[in-house]
């Protein structure tokens, strides 16, 4: 009796502690509240009030970007709730929800497609009364073979086979017709998602609670397939005003969920002829060196992003690697971008596609994106305690002070300096959906107080460039990026507008000016070698002819050099510089000169080079 009661006790204790120890799990839909979107890739936070009871409870957040960086999860809950582990894993049973836009474009896709097979099915048979009737066209039997039936026979034949040809004809055309359309919906569904279809991301979350009650979760992570990059609109009307600089942020997000009013903030943490300036090299001279190469071929570069299966990539990314400065491709897959003196390489992404790095050696790259056929991993991420905030948010210095924003098509904002970074905080909520589509957010419109001068090299380009200089740039926050350019309410072309090698001043080229003609030749007779003992004597003569043409008074910048010796046996002379500054540590020769209206300046540059009449050196 004992013993039974024993067991008794012990079968209800174990049911008891079995079910203490049951894991209740709770699924958690939430909203998208805040994004701060970085030069690549966006940080998504999210907030729910969620009843826990007593014990663990697994929460399961739902309906999430498949593209989440599961080292980057942060959960923060209050009240008496300790955080166990994280999880991030894709849910391949349930798919993401397609926008009504992409279904429309879908259904409209197979629609077309199933016409297609029609019009397909009804030649297949066309083509098969034409052979039934051409093997059937002799006449044959016991009847007797008279002029009539022949005749009744040929026209029957000949009627019958126009018939069957003109039918084919008329469903050639119609399948043409819907090739064409079928192409153009496809394309249309490329712009709005990849070829690919993606799992539902959801996030695991483990946590404790010591008694039942509601807390407040809010949960944060950082997703691909995201990203800003900055680009301007920079007009002058005439070297007398200020230059007007409109201050805008490309924004696009193929998260696969929308983000709908959300607070957005971006973050700088990461026409057909160029507008930009050249940049003179130190002319060092050495036995066996050459003059410096000036390759000014490659100052834009332009193609076509394909797929494997040849279809053009409408909305792929090009961007300049290691800088801000990008562009996107149109809907036939076209792109055109400038690039700076010192760029090395473009990078090449697309959704569902391996990211390329090519060389910038050509002023055209075609581009064949592979689809990346990698399954996700899941990545687990296990911790106790409560999260903190990501660092990124750390340092938080305040608004930018003296910044004058003006104009009505800019939406409101806050600059916000951090440590590092400068953070953009619109103050209006925001919607930008997963549409792979481009959104133009015009942050700011300046007017710059702005020295104008002209420049030219005419050593490398015989053209004069118009350069704004503004000084105490870096309270506007700019970032390196393209620019379109406007001078006399006309578009002159691109340039690109980069920050990170500028000082005091920010040098802006507002492009070619044709009305400043600059010219430059050698000038022979002054040109000579001669042996003097031991030594060569190499003589170099160059005329520089500088006229304005406008009728406005100008100031001009003119550059050329003399070459720089290496060793002491060598030795560089400049015999006539017409006024001009040397800079005997980079042989830079500078000349700073004001033109009046059809004015014209001559300039003389001359220098001999001597050194051991038994070597030999390379002079230009």
């Amino acid at each position: 009796m004992i013993y039974r009661t024993f067991n008794a006790l012990l079968l209800l204790f174990c049911i008891q502690l079995t079910q203490a120890q049951e894991i209740r799990e709770i699924e958690v839909k939430t909203t998208v509240k805040d994004v701060t979107v970085f030069i690549e890739g966006a940080q998504i936070t999210r907030k729910k009030a969620v009843d826990v009871p007593a014990g663990t409870s697994l929460l399961r957040f739902t309906d999430l970007s498949p593209f989440i960086n599961g080292k980057s999860i942060q959960l923060k809950a209050d009240g008496n709730v300790i955080v166990l582990s994280v999880n991030p894993q894709q849910n391949y049973m349930e798919k993401l929800e397609k926008s009504a836009e992409l279904l429309n474009l879908e259904a409209q896709l197979e629609k077309v497609r199933n016409e297609i097979r029609k019009v397909r099915t009804y030649l297949d048979i066309l083509n098969e009364e034409v052979v039934f009737l051409q093997a059937n066209k002799v006449i044959g039997g016991n009847q007797t073979l008279t002029a009539t039936t022949f005749k009744s026979a040929a026209e029957y034949y000949g009627s019958q086979l126009t018939t069957l040809k003109l039918k084919e004809l008329e469903r050639k055309a119609e399948l043409d017709e819907l090739s064409v359309k079928e192409r153009d919906l496809q394309n249309q569904v490329n712009t709005l998602t990849g070829k690919k279809e993606y799992a539902n991301g959801e996030v695991l979350v483990k946590l404790e609670a010591k008694r039942a009650g509601r807390t407040n979760l809010e949960l944060s992570y950082v997703v691909g397939n995201a990203g800003w990059f900055p680009s301007y609109d920079i007009r002058s009307t005439n070297i007398d005003e200020p230059v007007s600089l409109v201050y805008k942020a490309n924004v696009k997000q193929d998260t696969k969920i929308d983000w709908k009013d959300v607070n957005l903030r971006l973050s700088s943490a990461n026409p057909n002829i160029s507008g930009t300036a050249p940049e003179l090299q130190t002319y060092f001279l050495d036995y066996n060196t050459l003059p410096p190469v000036y390759n000014r071929t490659v100052t834009e570069v332009s193609g076509i992003v394909r797929g494997q299966d040849g279809y053009p990539l409408p909305g792929a990314n090009i961007r300049v690697a290691g800088s801000t400065i990008g562009t996107q491709t149109d809907f036939d897959g076209r792109y055109s971008i400038s690039v700076p003196a010192n760029a090395t390489s473009l990078q090449y992404s697309y959704i569902g596609f391996v990211t390329q790095t090519l060389p910038v050696n050509r002023s055209v790259i075609n581009v064949t994106l592979i689809e990346d056929f990698q399954a996700l991993e899941e990545v687990v991420i296990v911790g106790s305690g409560r999260k903190e905030k990501l660092a990124v948010e750390d340092g938080l210095a305040g608004a930018a002070q003296g910044v004058v924003i003006r104009g009505v098509s800019t939406v409101p904002l806050q600059q916000v300096e951090k440590q590092t970074t400068v953070d953009f905080v619109i103050d209006l909520p925001y919607t930008v959906n997963s549409d792979n589509q481009t959104y133009t957010v015009n942050m700011a419109d300046y007017a710059l107080p702005a020295h104008y001068q002209y420049y030219s090299i005419p050593k490398i380009e015989k053209e004069a460039f118009l350069i704004s200089s503004i000084a105490d740039w870096e309270k506007y926050n700019l970032l390196e990026g393209e620019a379109n350019i406007f001078f006399e309410n006309t578009f002159v072309g691109k340039t690109v507008l980069d920050v990170r090698y500028a000082s005091d001043t920010l040098d802006i080229s507002l492009g070619r000016d044709k009305a400043v003609s600059v010219n430059r030749e050698k000038i022979t007779d002054f040109s000579s070698k001669k042996f003097v003992g031991t030594r060569k004597e190499e003589s170099r003569a160059w005329k520089l002819t500088v006229k304005n043409n406008k009728s406005k008074l100008v100031n001009i910048l003119l550059l050329d050099q003399v070459p720089v010796s290496q060793r002491d046996e060598i030795r560089v002379e400049a015999e006539e510089l017409s006024g001009g500054k040397l800079d005997s540590t980079t042989g830079e020769v500078k000349w700073e000169l004001r033109l009046n209206p059809n004015e014209e300046k001559v300039l003389t540059l001359r220098y001999v080079v001597k050194y051991p009449r038994n070597r030999n050196l390379v002079i230009e």
